[in-house]
């Protein structure tokens, strides 16, 4: 992925947490010593941070209008609602939610990160692929905000190909 193509933002450590994960591979960054380290984790915080990935990634597909059969609360909802935030308020009188601990835990940093992008716009744009075999976190930049696939050439084509294929067989 490219630095254009990376998503804007506070939105970035939440595109890299989903994409710690490769669900064809099933290789995990997260077992990996700088893994860890590009997010602040010890070992001990690893299971705490794949279930927060999950759930990201749940929500990521919601955007791109996969949602769960059975779900009637988030995931996602019931892991920020232990993070500690506290309202912020600029010299030019902006405010924002910011982690209260300094360094701020992970749950705390996406916390305020989703705050962010839910504020400016740009939440609902963060999405997963639409391919059960990727299911990585993209950023749509399309004008309809309509995306279904992290890589139109590479996702994007299998699936086209394998509906040609079905109405031709």
């Amino acid at each position: 992925m490219s630095e254009k193509d990376a998503a804007p933002g506070a939105l970035a450590l939440i595109e890299a947490l989903v994409n710690t994960l490769d669900v064809e591979t099933g290789a995990d960054r997260l077992d990996t010593a700088d893994g860890r380290a590009e997010f602040g984790l010890t070992e001990a915080e690893v299971p705490d941070a794949r279930a927060l990935r999950e759930a990201l990634r749940t929500a990521c597909l919601a955007h791109a209008g996969h949602r769960p059969p059975h779900s009637a609360a988030s995931p996602l909802d019931r892991l920020l609602a232990e993070a500690p935030l506290r309202v912020t308020v600029d010299a030019a009188g902006a405010a924002a939610l910011c982690p209260v601990a300094d360094p701020a835990g992970l749950t705390a940093r996406v916390a305020s990160a989703i705050a962010r992008a839910a504020a400016d716009g740009t939440w609902a744009r963060l999405k997963a692929c639409e391919a059960e075999d990727c299911r990585w976190a993209y950023y749509d930049r399309s004008p309809a905000g309509r995306r279904r696939w992290c890589s139109m050439a590479v996702c994007g084509a299998r699936a086209k190909m394998r509906t040609y294929r079905a109405k031709r067989g």
